[in-house]
């Protein structure tokens, strides 16, 4: 399978090039997306497969504190839960990263102490992104030097919405170029959030998607969790489609991270269904898939700890986050 962008450098050569080639893409079926979302719903998943989905959905998880009281001490709780997220039990899984802003990665990095947890920095003046690209830039190179293994970037929804197509890509092209470190080493992966609850069609959530595929994005995300529609079924399982396609085409396999109003365990395996279902096992996994969420992990553990015990234990018995 060819790994390249080649059958699609012209695309990019200019705004409408790059636009004729977005609104070339097949229209989606507002229906047929919806009506599969919801039938994939619906599946059942029940003792050993549901222990196996509880468990890989705590592995996905990225850790989430993004408010604006958030302090070091927090983040030093948030971290230690990240690493061992029921100390009752202590085969449960690692999440998969702490997402906190670029002025607490330090902090997280320093709390995880080698554990196999990315820290995870949203950056690019999130979660509006109404700032100059040079404040864009920096904001990312401050928390890849910091110590960020990973940039959830938040993309100019005002530019993509009035048909500056270039000028989104161009700035996720940017920003992936600014999580080069300092000095060489492995790169920071980049989360592109599209803040899809903002783009107001599906065929804008698929055309921003090939956008930030083709300007280098590792993962594709949907949102900020800060709007009032944020993942559902149906955005998601269009972005699954998107990184389907892409590969597909070029070779390149692209994660997939939904992100806002995940909460339950129900909802997660939801979403390990719509993966499973639509792209495979090669995503299945923390490299290919995340949940962004904060409170996810609470019910993850109550219902593994159900599992186990076969009595419901109840919040009293995880910790606050």
């Amino acid at each position: 399978m060819p790994t390249t962008l080649t059958a699609f450098a012209d695309v990019t050569t200019s705004d409408s090039a790059l636009r004729r080639f977005l609104h070339g893409l097949p229209g989606v079926d507002t229906v047929g997306l919806e009506a599969r979302a919801a039938s994939l719903g619906t599946r059942s998943i029940k003792t050993t497969a549901k222990a196996y989905a509880i468990d890989l959905a705590i592995s996905m998880i990225d850790l989430t504190t993004l408010e604006g009281a958030d302090t070091p001490g927090k983040v030093r709780a948030l971290s230690a839960k990240a690493v061992n997220p029921d100390p009752t039990d202590r085969t449960t899984p690692m999440t998969a990263a702490v997402c906190v802003y670029p002025d607490m990665v330090a902090t997280a990095k320093a709390a995880l102490n080698g554990a196999d947890v990315k820290v995870a920095s949203v950056a690019t003046a999130f979660p509006a992104g109404r700032a100059a690209l040079p404040v864009k830039l920096a904001d990312t190179r401050d928390a890849v030097a910091a110590g960020a293994d990973e940039i959830d970037m938040v993309i100019d929804r005002g530019a993509f919405l009035a048909g500056r197509y270039l000028e989104t890509y161009e700035l996720i092209k940017a920003v992936k170029e600014a999580c080069v470190r300092p000095g060489g080493g492995t790169a920071a992966r980049l989360k592109v959030i599209f803040e899809t609850g903002e783009l107001s069609t599906y065929d804008n959530i698929r055309r921003a998607s090939w956008i930030g595929m083709l300007a280098g994005a590792d993962f594709i995300k949907t949102s900020t969790g800060k709007v009032g529609v944020n993942a559902t079924p149906a955005n998601t399982l269009l972005m699954l489609e998107a990184v389907r396609d892409f590969r597909e085409q070029t070779g390149i396999q692209i994660g997939v991270k939904p992100a806002g109003g995940i909460r339950t365990t129900k909802d997660a395996i939801k979403f390990l269904v719509l993966v499973n279902e639509t792209v495979g096992e090669d995503w299945l996994s923390n490299h290919w898939f995340r949940f962004g969420a904060s409170s996810l992990l609470n019910d993850l553990l109550m219902q593994r700890q159900k599992l186990s015990t076969g009595r419901y234990s109840g919040p009293d018995y995880v910790t606050v986050d």
